[in-house]
């Protein structure tokens, strides 16, 4: 493996993301960096789309993954949260479809409905001047499955879902598969786990053989890539350093808590620094969710929540709600850890601390997107010491007891 630093500097203005210049990415040998869209062969009017959505220069991982994925090439792309990773699957997946041909041409599967939609809305804003065709197939609700059937029936060029609708459709034979060249597994690392690992293979199989796999997510364990070469073939990997994976200019801190019922105290006590901008408060479990939102409103604090269990459209009304600022603190579970972006957030809470290495990455990845400041705040009992000691040795990182002064650093 050829190991390659980028000192680029970062394109300015309000639609710059971070451009990871600081970044080490450990690539195949041969993969180029490529310092702008204009440099990268795409079509005039996605290149129209892309700089009237607000990008302006590709970001570290799109300078080195973009042109390997529109040259049909397998890719396997690991960068932190918040580089661009979404915004460069859909740029090549509207680079890649041929919009005269009404079939299916692109798959990406999301293991939530929200990245999946979000997926969808960013391939739609992009793509706008070349007039594809785009659909999300989640689940969730009973009566999007007659909704799914009239898209797909009347023809799409690209289709981003959940794996359970996805599968649903395709064995219905409304979601045709024979013209798929391409297959997108976003937040990979969680879609080849044991949840949905059954529901991945049942796809895979009704997929053509001639087909062109890309992977990507901010983590990706070993287990995970060596599964990797069951269905893909010479892969470029485009890897981020491990102890590069905690961004510069997110702070990370920890509160000591003796008891498990001394965090609500604590929670409290931090509910005015929540408020400044917009805050995640993550917790282990659904049931958790419900009853620390429950106490928080009873003691008259305003917060939203969202987890697994919730209908579909109560789902959406709480994510329209806080991506609009109406709501400024939001209770959640993992399912919210991964992918989704709501710029405006730069405090992350851990009033549980995650069950695993990886989930601990995607959790604070939701503060400081592209480049911002993010403090993220770790509720620590002692028997959650070890666990914490953990994620720094592993990730080559610090976390500092919290200052008094933390609305100073948001």
């Amino acid at each position: 493996m050829a190991t390659r630093a980028s000192r680029r500097g970062s394109g300015g203005g309000a639609g710059a993301m971070d451009d990871g210049a600081n970044l080490t990415f450990e690539t195949s040998p041969g993969v180029e960096v490529v310092g702008s869209f204009d440099q990268m062969g795409i079509r005039d009017d996605l290149l129209r789309g892309i700089y009237a959505y607000g990008l302006e220069k590709p970001s570290a991982v799109q300078q080195r993954a973009v042109l390997p994925i529109i040259g049909g090439r397998d890719l396997i792309a690991q960068a932190q949260s918040g580089t661009g990773k979404t915004s460069m699957i859909s740029l090549a997946v509207c680079q890649v479809v041929d919009t005269t041909v009404r079939e299916v041409q692109a798959l990406i599967l999301s293991p939530t409905r929200e990245l999946a939609t979000q997926t969808e809305k960013l391939m739609q804003a992009i793509g706008q001047f070349m007039s594809v065709q785009v659909h999300a197939c989640v689940g969730g609700n009973a009566n999007s499955i007659g909704e799914d059937i009239r898209k797909l029936e009347h023809g799409v060029h690209a289709v981003s879902g959940t794996p359970g609708r996805v599968r649903d459709m395709i064995k219905r034979g409304t979601l045709r598969t024979r013209s798929i060249k391409l297959l997108v597994l976003d937040e990979a690392d969680e879609m080849l786990r044991q949840g949905f690992k059954e529901q991945m293979y049942e796809i895979y199989r009704y997929l053509p053989a001639e087909l062109q796999v890309v992977l990507v997510s901010a983590t990706l364990p070993n287990d995970i890539l060596e599964i990797t070469s069951k269905f893909m073939t010479d892969p470029v990997r485009i890897l981020v350093k491990r102890d590069e994976l905690t961004s510069e200019g997110i702070k990370q801190f920890f509160v000591a808590v003796e008891k498990e019922e001394w965090k609500f105290e604590t929670l409290c006590d931090l509910y005015d620094t929540l408020t400044i901008t917009q805050a995640v408060i993550f917790c282990n479990t659904k049931r958790k969710v419900d009853w620390l939102t429950e106490r928080m409103r009873t003691n008259n604090f305003t917060v939203s929540a969202m987890h697994g269990d919730m209908p579909q459209k109560e789902r959406d009304a709480i994510m329209a709600d806080f991506r609009s600022g109406a709501t400024r603190v939001l209770i959640t579970t993992d399912m919210w850890a991964r992918g989704l972006d709501v710029q405006q957030v730069s405090l992350v809470v851990n009033y549980d601390l995650p069950n695993n290495r990886e989930l601990y990455i995607h959790r604070i990845g939701r503060s400081g997107r592209f480049g911002r400041k993010g403090v993220v705040i770790n509720f620590v009992r002692k028997e959650d010491i070890c666990i914490l000691r953990d994620i720094e040795q592993f990730y080559s990182t610090q976390i500092d007891e919290m200052p008094m002064n933390v609305a100073d650093l948001i």
